[in-house]
C-alpha cells in the first residue's frame, strides 16, 4: 500500500506525494505504489481468500499506525566561517505545539470535494476520531497527480493532516481497500447519505457509531441489498447520533410503550404521540406496529416500508428547515421514468 505525502507550503509547488491509488474497489486485491519521483509501482499479489466487505476494511483499518516526522535542520557557521548543514532541536513548546496540530492514519471517507485555487481541492471528509472535517489536496488537480485516483468517495482511506484551524492540510492519503465500488442506484443511494451527513454533521463532532454504521452501509449497498430498507436504517442512526431521535417505540404523552394497532403521529421535536386528528396536514399517520418494527430496524412488512419512508421523509425535511435535499429529488424523478 502505498502512500502520498504532501508538505508542500505552496499551492502552485509540485506535491511531494507517495500514493497508492484506488484504481475502483474491483481491483481491490491488487495495489500500485507510486511517488513524485518516479518510483516503478509495486505489485501486490491476489488474495486467495474472500473476506466480508465490510469487516475486510475494518480490519485494514485497524492495522494502521502512527507514523513521527523527524527533527528539523539549521545551519551554523564553524571557525573557519564555512557553513554546514547541522541538525537543530526545536523547543519543546514548539513540538508540543506541532504535534498537537498534526494527525496521522486517520480511517476516513472523502464526502465531496470541490475545486480549489488552480492545482489544488478542498476535500469533505468523514473520519472515525474526530468527525466530519474539510482538508487542503494541494496539487490534486494536476493531470498526473496520484492523488486523483485515492480521493474517491465510498472508499476507506488512511488520511494524515496537519493544522488546528477549520481549514487543515493534507500531508498523506492511503487506499486501504476492502469495499465494492457502488454501481448503479447504489451508486445514487451513496450520494444520498453523503448528502445527509455533510447536512446533518457538524465540523469536529466525532460520531464513532455512525461512521461505523456508514461503513457497513456502503457494505450492504454494494451486494445489492434493498436500498429503501437500508437507507430508513441509516436514516435512525444519523438522528439518533447527531441529537434529534427519540424513540420510536415510547408514547411521550403517556410514557407507555406504542401498542401496535393504534394510530399515532410522530411531533418532530417531542416524539411519539396518539394521533388526534388536528395535526397538520403535512404529519404523516401511521400505525403502532410500524413504529415498533423501525425502532427492531425490521422491514419485513410492507406497510412498515411504505410508512416508514413517509416518516422519514418528513422528519429529515423539518429538521433541515425544508432545504430540499438534491440526490433524493434525482432519485425521485427518476421513479417517474
Amino acid at each position: 500500500m502505498a502512500t502520498s505525502e504532501l508538505d508542500t507550503p505552496r499551492d502552485d509547488t509540485a506535491t511531494a506525494a507517495e500514493v497508492t491509488p484506488a484504481g475502483g474497489a474491483s481491483r481491490a486485491s491488487r495495489g500500485t505504489s507510486s511517488s513524485a519521483t518516479g518510483t516503478r509501482p509495486a505489485r501486490q499479489t491476489r488474495s486467495t481468500r474472500t473476506r466480508a466487505i465490510d469487516d475486510a476494511a475494518s480490519e485494514a483499518f485497524h492495522h494502521a499506525e502512527a507514523n513521527t516526522e523527524g527533527a528539523g535542520r539549521g545551519t551554523r557557521h564553524d571557525a573557519q566561517g564555512e557553513t554546514k548543514r547541522v541538525r537543530r532541536t526545536p523547543s519543546s513548546a514548539r513540538s508540543a505545539e506541532r504535534e498537537q496540530s498534526r494527525v496521522t492514519e486517520q480511517p476516513g471517507f472523502v464526502l465531496h470535494s470541490y475545486p480549489y485555487r488552480e492545482t489544488s481541492l478542498i476535500i469533505d471528509v468523514l473520519t472515525r476520531d474526530h468527525g466530519r472535517i474539510a482538508l487542503v489536496a494541494k496539487g490534486a488537480k494536476r493531470p498526473h497527480s496520484a492523488l486523483r485516483g485515492v480521493l474517491q468517495t465510498f472508499q476507506p482511506l488512511s488520511l494524515a493532516w496537519l493544522g488546528k484551524g477549520e481549514l487543515r492540510t493534507l500531508t498523506k492519503a492511503e487506499w486501504v481497500g476492502g469495499l465494492r465500488p457502488l454501481e448503479g442506484d447504489a451508486l445514487l443511494s451513496g450520494f444520498y447519505l453523503n448528502e445527509l451527513l455533510v447536512k446533518f454533521c457538524a465540523r469536529d463532532d466525532p460520531h464513532d457509531k455512525l461512521f461505523q454504521h456508514y461503513l457497513t452501509t456502503l457494505h450492504h449497498l454494494a451486494h445489492g441489498e434493498p436500498a429503501g430498507i437500508i437507507l430508513r436504517a441509516f436514516e435512525r442512526v444519523l438522528l439518533r447520533e447527531t441529537g434529534y431521535a427519540v424513540a420510536f417505540d415510547r408514547c411521550t404523552q403517556t410514557r407507555g410503550k406504542v401498542t401496535a394497532d393504534r394510530r399515532y403521529v410522530f411531533h418532530p421535536d417531542w416524539g411519539v404521540r396518539p394521533a388526534r386528528g388536528d395535526e397538520p396536514t403535512d404529519w404523516p399517520v401511521v400505525i403502532g406496529q410500524t413504529l415498533l418494527d423501525m425502532e427492531q430496524d425490521d422491514y419485513s412488512r410492507a406497510q412498515t416500508v411504505q410508512q416508514s419512508k413517509l416518516l422519514m421523509r418528513f422528519l429529515l425535511n423539518h429538521h433541515l428547515g425544508g432545504v430540499p435535499l438534491n440526490t433524493r429529488q434525482i432519485l425521485l424523478d427518476l421513479q417517474k421514468l
